[in-house]
């Protein structure tokens, strides 16, 4: 330690989470982000660096209104502490690992149909085979920031951007446009994509900040288009958009298994089917870091295995309503 000061047994708890949160801080670039990653406030956050800070007697962060800098001695410092949260993480998995005794909280997020279809009903059974462990399950439409957020999983659904997180692929999901019987009668059913915008049909939009869905990107027989499309309701939440459907207020694209039970009793039915929406992509991303916990790696286990036969039954149960290409 600095200046061969020691610490004492029970301050060296302390100390690893001093270490683990001024990591956390510069990999991240702020107190707040920090925080929500180890899962406490931003002044906890503010005191540990602190603490840490008196301890070397050195500034490890340099402080103004708007940004936060390591100086020379945090970068210097970094590599060293990085290494040793590393390897006491990697301690502590092999232990966990070796006697099965997984305890702890998952942080996890999901789009509202995947996660009330396939994960919130899985949760109950995962928690009674491991009664240690709690979940923390965040249900919402929007792009979630998985280390902005301090979150140890997400599912996405859909491309995913850039990303330097682990991604570990769950199942392909066939999309469709569709509308309700009723909407077909009053507006007719756009053959393809050009008939969708030349006729100005009503599109239900997902919409939240930072989205792009004001375009729809369509399988056409030259590959794949966007189109730009419109419509008078838009929401952030993808079951609000299946009800305006089925209420006669637009087409949706949605993933067949969204709204498989729809179409077979017919409350709605295919459109365009000769440009239909490209497969969405199902992916469970996880931090590098935290896939050596072994209670993430078990949870991941159990409900990727579990989404993908809820998955598959959901699909085949409606595949008839697909273009013959998917």
């Amino acid at each position: 330690m600095a200046r061969g000061r020691t610490l004492k047994t029970g301050a060296a708890l302390s100390y690893v989470n001093n270490l683990r949160m001024f990591v956390r801080v510069l990999e991240l670039g702020s107190m707040s982000a920090a925080a929500r990653d180890q899962r406490t406030s931003p002044a906890v956050a503010s005191a540990r660096v602190a603490d840490l800070e008196r301890h070397l007697g050195v500034r490890l962060f340099n402080r103004t209104t708007r940004r936060l800098q390591p100086t020379e001695n945090g970068r210097l410092f970094y590599d060293g502490a990085r290494r040793v949260i590393e390897a006491i993480d990697e301690a502590e998995a092999a232990v966990m690992a070796s006697t099965k005794n997984l305890k702890g909280s998952i942080f996890l997020a999901a789009p509202l149909g995947i996660g009330r279809r396939f994960i919130a009903p899985h949760v109950p059974a995962f928690k009674d085979e491991f009664p240690q462990i709690d979940l923390r399950l965040r249900l919402s439409d929007r792009r979630i920031d998985v280390v902005a957020e301090g979150l140890d999983m997400a599912f996405h659904l859909g491309q995913l951007e850039d990303s330097n997180l682990k991604l570990r692929v769950v199942a392909d999901c066939p999309r469709l446009l569709c509308a309700s019987p009723g909407y077909v009668a009053r507006r007719g059913d756009p053959e393809d994509g050009e008939t969708l915008v030349r006729d100005r049909h009503d599109c239900l939009n997902l919409r939240f900040p930072g989205a792009r869905e004001f375009q729809w990107t369509l399988s056409t027989p030259e590959g794949p288009r966007r189109y730009e499309i419109a419509g008078p309701f838009e929401t952030d939440d993808g079951d609000v958009l299946t009800n305006w459907a089925l209420d006669g207020r637009g087409i949706v694209l949605k993933p067949l298994f969204e709204v498989a039970e729809y179409l077979r009793d017919g409350r709605l039915v295919p459109v365009a089917r000769a440009t239909p929406p490209l497969s969405a992509q199902l992916s469970c991303l996880t931090q590098d870091r935290r896939l050596m916990d072994p209670k993430i790696r078990a949870f991941t286990d159990f409900i990727v295995a579990r989404c993908r036969t809820d998955l598959a039954r959901a699909t085949e149960t409606a595949r008839e309503f697909l273009p013959a290409a998917q």
